[in-house]
């Protein structure tokens, strides 16, 4: 998730312009989340799925 489209409960702002404490403590905390912090949790399970997947498969292909 990126702030470019949040809005501060607090001031009603976008969370990416900083206007107030609570902006600013958000737009940190999303920034130091990392590159997968941006991916939703079914993403994130899909790409867990398709892992496995390609596991197996390799697996299964080793032995045959």
């Amino acid at each position: 998730m990126t702030c470019d489209r949040l809005v501060c409960a607090n001031c009603a702002g976008p969370v990416s312009e900083g206007r107030c404490s609570v902006c600013r403590a958000q737009r940190e905390r999303l920034q130091l989340s990392g590159p997968l912090g941006a991916l939703s949790p079914a993403l994130m399970a899909l790409l867990l799925a398709l892992a496995a997947l390609v596991a197996f498969l390799a697996q299964r292909m080793a032995t045959a």
